[in-house]
């Protein structure tokens, strides 16, 4: 099992904006404006603390204006085939902006890979590294430990003066 999720409160606010912007939509389909502050808001809060949304979220977001992407209320949503593979394109009411999808049933997302999974990473190889290349030295200096600071099994700690 996994363990404690950092920042769960602002997961939890992120949460709440996103459902209040489906609720006030759901209540009244006219008040587009009030959803879009919504979305704004859960956005910045994302950007501000670095938390990566999940991607069925960010696919109902307008990367250009924020708003709440439902098809046939804020979107257009239409199937185009191209070059032998099906997309799904959204395309923004407010904005016109598009956004492109891949629609491949056997097409896995990488957060959804075995191999994006913490614990899977742990039982491969270490990334070996990469060869010097020719103009670089093999072997970099020691760099010198001033003498305030003692050496620990969990690396530099100063010491008291």
């Amino acid at each position: 099992m996994a363990g404690p999720v950092k920042d769960r409160e602002a997961f939890q606010r992120l949460s709440f904006l996103y459902q209040a912007a489906h609720c006030v939509l759901a209540q009244d389909p006219e008040n587009q404006a009030l959803a879009r502050f919504y979305c704004h808001t859960e956005k910045t809060i994302a950007k501000r603390l670095v938390l990566r949304q999940d991607p069925s979220v960010k696919r109902t977001l307008c990367r250009g204006c924020a708003s709440l992407l439902i098809p046939g209320l804020t979107c257009i949503q239409r199937q185009r085939r191209r070059r032998g593979q099906r997309w799904t394109i959204q395309t923004c009411l407010t904005c016109q902006r598009s956004q492109r999808f891949l629609n491949d049933p056997k097409h896995l997302l990488w957060g959804d890979r075995p191999e994006a999974q913490l614990g899977n990473q742990a039982d491969s190889k270490p990334p070996q590294p990469l060869p010097n290349s020719p103009g670089h030295p093999t072997h970099l200096p020691k760099e010198k430990v001033p003498s305030q600071v003692s050496v620990t099994s969990d690396g530099f700690t100063p010491c008291s003066r």
